[in-house]
Order: C-alpha cells, then structure tokens, then sequence
C-alpha cells in the first residue's frame, strides 16, 4: 500500500518520537547490564571512540566521547523508529504493533551486529564478541522493538486508504 503525504508525515513523526523513547528506554537496559557488570564498554561508546580516531580527534576523551555517543545512538534510533512508523504504516501486517516492534528491533541488531558494524570495524561481529555483550544487545533491541511498536501502534494504527 502507498502512503498518502499526510500518512506518510504522521508514520514519519510517530517512529522519529518512537524510536527516540524507545532508544532511551533501550539505553537504561544497557547502561543497567554495565551498572551490574555484565558489559563494559558499550557499543554507542566503542563507535564514538572509532569515529573520533577516525578524525584524528584522539585527544577527545570524556564529556565529548560520551556525548558523541549519545548523539549517534539517539540518531541512530530515531533514524530506525521513523522506518518502522513508515513500514507498519504502508504493510498494514496482521501482527499486533508490539511483537511486530520486537522482530524490527531483533533485525535491526543482526543487521547490525552481524553486518555493517563489523565490516566498518567499528566492533568484532557478534559471533566474535564475549558471551554477555551479545545477550546483553539482543535483549536490548527487543526492548527497544517492543517500545516503539508499543508506542507507533498505539499512536498511529494504520488507517484505511484514503479515497480520493
């Protein structure tokens, strides 16, 4: 099904404020599983280290690091809550929103994990990574799936076609 431009501006705004509260309620999971020492450097971090000694920005530690961090992850997590809010908008699956949330937030960390994050070097792929980041990740992006669908699903239920 295609989009009208009002549907696809409301999918688009409900997975932008979607995937921005779902990365934050994924971020207490994680900052969590460090808290009680299941993880230590976390990916959001290892990524900002990468790309600041990509840019010759070594010296950048600290506030500018974690800060860079949070900006990638937020976006990141914006950027993958706004293709949710269109792709629920336009397959009109009959799934409830919430489990639909949790299969996108499982792809999108083995499209991650197991795909671009390891061929870019930002870090081992998961398969080549300790036991406990893996599990720590995957429970993460289902808490992040299982909040935005929650949230698009309950904002944004796919409206029938417009006639014209």
């Amino acid at each position: 099904m295609t989009l009208t431009l009002r549907q696809g501006a409301v999918a688009v705004v409900d997975g932008a404020i979607g995937g921005g509260l779902a990365t934050m309620a994924m971020s207490l999971v994680m900052l969590g599983a460090r808290r009680v020492g299941l993880v230590d450097e976390l990916p959001p971090e290892r990524m900002a280290a990468v790309a600041l000694d990509a840019a010759d920005q070594r010296a950048q530690t600290g506030w500018v690091r974690e800060a860079l961090a949070v900006v990638l992850h937020v976006g990141f997590g914006v950027a993958t809550g706004v293709l949710f809010g269109i792709l629920y908008r336009s397959l009109r699956l009959p799934v409830p929103a919430l489990p639909q949330g949790v299969v996108y937030g499982s792809l999108v960390w083995l499209i991650s994990y197991m795909g671009w994050v390891p061929a870019l070097g930002l870090m081992p792929a998961a398969t080549r990574d300790g036991p406990r980041r893996p599990m720590v990740m995957v429970f993460a992006h289902g808490v992040y799936g299982a909040v935005l669908g929650a949230l698009v699903g309950r904002w944004g239920a796919p409206s029938p076609p417009e006639h014209t």
